[in-house]
């Protein structure tokens, strides 16, 4: 097993220690190599074996960590335990993909998928990586969530309904872990350069059947959205994930929410004054000129 010959802590015991998922490009690899080395032992996590060469070159520990697999998360963190001789101050929860599609061309098996990885995987790791910090009485819960766990669009139901799953696990979680030291914060990036675009078509292409839905004349602008190399409006380059991360790892009263873009901060606040008539206008314009994160 990949996991089972990660080095020991040694000298590495006065740093804290931050399990980060969904590392091998965008908000993971950014977050990942943006933590300074002098304070954090990070433990970049990957689904695919193939990625580790290149964050172990960088000079962080890897673990090979599929969400979809019970085994996979055991196996990661009994493998960082070890090294660490049982420390673990942080998780981020990064580990995510989109499943476009419109709510009636999603099939059940697409959107167990979404939740598999987006919300039962997430949840299952974050409860194994719990009793470590339970028993340092410390550490911090960092989930990155979206824009769409505050506010839906279009044709992507099942990532939106993931996401506020997410959210309400993660506000649930704060309330439950008050007074124990453990901190639950959700960042929520909006636009951002990342592959993400580039996986959500692998999705949309895996689980909807285009030709033959009766969205089929908007899934023409979906494809161009997720095709696209250009930035969408507002866009951020993935390394602006960093300055609320290490806010919400460092303050001694870490945010709930830290909103990273201009939409992600303006949108939920605007819902807030409208009616959900007025808000479904302003979303049906926005519609696919959004990104999906």
């Amino acid at each position: 097993m990949p996991n089972a010959e990660l080095p020991s802590t040694g000298t590495n015991a006065h740093r804290r220690v931050v399990l980060i998922t969904g590392c091998s490009s965008g908000i993971g690899r950014a977050a990942a190599l943006g933590l300074p080395a002098s304070r954090y032992r990070v433990f970049a996590a990957v689904r695919d074996p193939a990625d580790v060469d290149s964050l172990a070159r960088a000079g962080l520990d890897t673990l090979v960590l599929d969400l979809a697999r019970s085994e996979s998360i055991r196996d990661a963190v009994t493998g960082l335990l070890n090294a660490t001789d049982g420390q673990l101050y942080a998780l981020v929860n990064n580990g995510a993909y989109g499943q476009p599609g419109a709510v009636e061309d999603l099939t059940r098996d697409a959107l167990r998928l979404q939740f598999e990885t987006n919300v039962f995987g997430t949840h299952e790791l974050t409860r194994e990586c719990l009793a470590a910090m339970r028993g340092a009485q410390a550490g911090r819960i960092i989930q990155i969530s979206s824009i769409l766990g505050r506010i839906c669009l279009a044709n992507r139901g099942a990532y939106n309904a993931s996401k506020f799953a997410l959210e309400a696990l993660s506000d649930t979680l704060r309330l439950e872990l008050a007074g124990s030291g453990i901190h639950v914060s959700l960042i929520e990036p909006g636009p951002i350069d990342s592959r993400f675009r580039a996986n959500a078509l692998a999705a949309f292409d895996r689980h909807v059947q285009a030709p033959d839905s009766p969205h089929a004349h908007i899934y023409r602008a979906v494809r161009r959205r997720l095709e696209s190399a250009g930035r969408a409006p507002f866009t951020l380059p993935a390394e602006a994930i960093v300055k609320p991360l290490r806010h919400a790892l460092e303050s001694a009263r870490p945010k709930t929410r830290y909103p990273v873009t201009l939409p992600a901060k303006v949108l939920p606040n605007v819902k807030r004054f409208l009616t959900d008539r007025a808000m479904d206008r302003i979303l049906r314009a926005v519609g696919d000129k959004a990104p999906g994160r």
